[in-house]
């Protein structure tokens, strides 16, 4: 009975809040809120007493919102201006849509007055339809004339218009193809290539992967890579990528030798007292201890290290005007390494994490063709991100 008596009063407390919070958003004039609020409240048994306050709060919020929406659409009206067509269009859906979010609610019982909640709905089809089609009309009309504007972000313009015209009245005259026009014209594509600067020859399998821009997921709505220009498309910027130098180290091995040595078991051997006798247990056999040895090793450790270091710079390029918009210096390093041993002696004398090494054989050294692509995945990623972190339009 506690337990009930509890879950009672924290309902209560729950529904008290959603009350409060409904007639703050009310005389905030966030009408919408109030009335999804108030509309979530009566779910369930709306004509409960504890539901009441919701009910005169869901009629005060649609009286005014209403009274609210309908002034505007008079105000925009009279006003005359053809960019208010969109808002009088939105509003009427909104009158219609508030309508329909309460009217499977009704009816609503005010049970102190012993009445109904007043909702005066009205039929809002044929202003939707003709606002609709003045607001197409419009859209249309002036999308047309963006896309005829050579300033790339004058057309995105146009192509937002048209997604949203497409939204509202789909198959609307030639809205596709011209949504498709606006979008090529609106792009900005970007010509990437690469700049030999130094003495060395690049790999061409390093230029191909460094320029194959479809793994780098770049492409976003308004900016394409083509790593190859294409026929039809002029291009507003270049990435070049500059190879300035390479450095690749000589083939080095280096050989270091140390010595260890251990105390390990070497197997058992029997117990013998001060006089160099026997031990014995209480059964008459000998006692066995551990045999102690003092084992060497003598470590002969070969290192073979190669490295490369390559650098470059990024140079963006406005292709509009020639100019160089922006330098970036961009640096990658290769190192190939092997590690190998060989022991004479007692290998037990060695710590077992060193066993590994023994094991390892001498590896023919990567040619200089191979150092300089291995730097590749390094490049590629600081490539990436300078482009990720420095858009071509700010």
């Amino acid at each position: 009975m506690k337990k009930i008596t509890s879950l009672l009063a924290l309902f209560l407390i729950v529904a008290s809040c959603g009350v409060k919070q409904t007639r703050n958003l009310v005389a905030e004039g966030d009408y919408e809120n109030a009335i999804s609020n108030a509309v979530d409240g009566l779910r369930g048994n709306k004509n409960a007493k504890g539901k009441q306050d919701y009910v005169y709060l869901l009629e005060e919020a649609f009286a005014k919102a209403k009274d609210r929406d309908l002034r505007n659409i008079t105000a925009w009206f009279k006003d005359a201006n053809p960019q208010n067509l969109e808002k009088i269009y939105e509003t009427y859906v909104q009158l219609n849509s508030r309508q329909e979010k309460i009217r499977p609610l009704l009816p609503l019982k005010l049970l102190k007055e012993g009445r109904d909640a007043i909702f005066p709905f009205d039929d809002y089809s044929d202003q939707i339809v003709s606002s609709k089609n003045a607001l197409s009309k419009y859209l249309y009309d002036n999308s047309k004339a963006l896309l005829a504007n050579k300033d790339k972000l004058v057309v995105r313009r146009a192509y937002d218009d048209l997604v949203y015209l497409e939204g509202i009245n789909p198959g609307f005259k030639d809205v596709a193809k011209l949504t498709e026009e606006a979008k090529f014209k609106g792009t900005d594509f970007v010509n990437v290539y690469t700049k030999n600067e130094t003495n060395m020859v690049i790999p061409n399998r390093l230029q191909d992967d460094l320029l194959d821009f479809s793994t780098y997921g770049l492409n976003d709505k308004w900016t394409v890579y083509h790593s190859n220009r294409q026929k039809g498309i002029d291009y507003d910027y270049g990435l070049i990528v500059n190879f300035r130098q390479i450095n690749i180290s000589p083939e080095q091995v280096k050989e270091k030798q140390f010595d260890k040595e251990r105390l390990v078991k070497d197997g058992v051997k029997n117990l013998l007292d001060a006089n160099g006798n026997i031990v014995k247990d209480s059964l008459g056999h000998p006692i066995k201890v551990d045999n102690m040895k003092t084992v060497r090793i003598s470590i002969y450790e070969f290192s073979q290290i190669k490295s490369c270091q390559v650098t470059a710079k990024v140079d963006y390029i406005n292709f509009r005007n020639n100019q160089l918009i922006e330098t970036f210096p961009i640096a990658s390093e290769f190192v190939f390494s092997n590690t190998y041993s060989k022991y004479k002696g007692d290998r037990r004398a060695a710590d077992e994490s060193y066993y590994a090494n023994f094991n390892k054989k001498p590896l023919p050294f990567p040619s200089n063709e191979q150092m300089v692509f291995d730097t590749g995945n390094d490049l590629k990623a600081k490539l990436k991100d300078i482009i990720v972190r420095n858009k071509f339009r700010r």
